[in-house]
């Protein structure tokens, strides 16, 4: 599936009066509030977006939307959006309603890096804290490849959003403000059931979604 959007300098945002500072003349939100939103801080039915239940995506520019299904359970785990210079996975997941779940999950992501052989380096950027990560791969003919990615979080009320770029948008910050972009369209619907921290948001195929299988090994 491709799914594309104009840039939201284009297409003025719509938000509640509670959801922040506005500015007076187009009732924007300005400064850092920004996004990514809760969904009781927009309206839902004047967006434009991709409704996967817990999140809802507007890409910023061409996208390829693909997710990242657990064979098992057939539960959608996350979601994936692709483009010609690089990617970006986007995952929400339940919090506790104070503060603290992204600064409590950074170390775990930079331990994890760590045991892969690779480093995660905090760094304070368009989001906050942010962690940049190198993790040696190898590529599809066998030679050693580093993959670089950029992981961002975001808290709101009970949920954390962490999201990831990979590829040239993850090093390069001048491709970066499109991917960016897209980071801060995202609304999060967390629901009202109770769920431990850290479990993942449920997230739901689209109507016109359909299953693309590997081809058999030959």
């Amino acid at each position: 599936m491709r799914f594309g959007r104009k840039s939201a300098s284009e297409e003025p945002e719509e938000t509640a009066p509670e959801a922040g500072d506005e500015s007076p003349e187009t009732g924007e939100k300005t400064g850092q509030n920004t996004g990514p939103f809760d969904a009781s801080e927009v309206h839902l039915d004047e967006r434009d977006c991709i409704d996967l239940g817990s999140l809802l995506i507007a890409p910023v520019g061409a996208l390829e939307l693909q997710l990242q299904v657990d064979e098992d359970s057939g539960e959608v785990m996350a979601v994936v959006l692709i483009g010609d210079e690089g990617a970006l996975e986007l995952r929400a997941f339940a919090a506790s309603r104070g503060p603290g779940a992204w600064d409590e999950l950074r170390p775990r992501i930079a331990a994890e890096m760590a045991r892969m052989g690779g480093t995660a380096d905090e760094r304070q950027g368009s989001f906050g804290a942010e962690l940049q990560c190198l993790v040696p791969m190898q590529s599809a003919d066998g030679q050693p490849v580093t993959q670089a990615s950029r992981i961002v979080g975001h808290e709101g009320p009970a949920w954390l959003l962490r999201a990831t770029l990979m590829g040239r948008p993850a090093v390069e910050p001048d491709l970066a403000g499109p991917w960016e972009e897209t980071i801060r369209q995202v609304v999060v619907r967390r629901g009202r059931e109770a769920m431990p921290p850290g479990a993942p948001l449920p997230l739901t195929l689209p109507p016109e979604a359909r299953r693309v299988d590997a081809p058999p090994a030959e």
